[in-house]
């Protein structure tokens, strides 16, 4: 099993930058993909950024060019630099990595709320 859990987030003002991180309780190295995810109140979970083990990275078109995803393996934890932030990004931020040698092999962290203020 993987637990994992998000921290980072935070109330901040427009065009302001935060990092979030999600920490995973065992090595990363394994997992087949690692993204970030966020809900909106009354909106549905969507996707924000995604890396796989490769390396390939995929970004959702809102955020392009204003946030980064890494992952380092040393420290089994992923990260999401957040900049140039706007109202409509607030969210609640989930981390979610899928691990392929295990059932179930998707897992979620709890979320952690950003909040931008105009």
């Amino acid at each position: 099993q993987v637990q994992l859990v998000e921290s980072g987030g935070g109330l901040v003002q427009a065009g302001g930058s935060l990092r979030l991180s999600c920490a995973a309780s065992g090595s990363i190295i394994n997992f087949s993909s690692m993204g970030w995810y966020r809900q909106a109140p009354g909106k549905q979970r969507g996707m924000v950024a995604a890396v796989d083990r490769s390396g390939k990275i995929i970004y959702a078109e809102s955020v392009q060019g204003r946030f980064t995803i890494s992952r380092d393996n040393a420290k089994n934890t992923m990260y999401l630099q957040m900049n140039g932030l706007k109202p409509e990004d607030t969210a609640v931020y989930y981390c979610r990595v899928v691990e392929p040698t295990t059932n179930p092999s998707i897992y979620w962290g709890p979320g952690t709320q950003v909040t931008v203020s105009s």
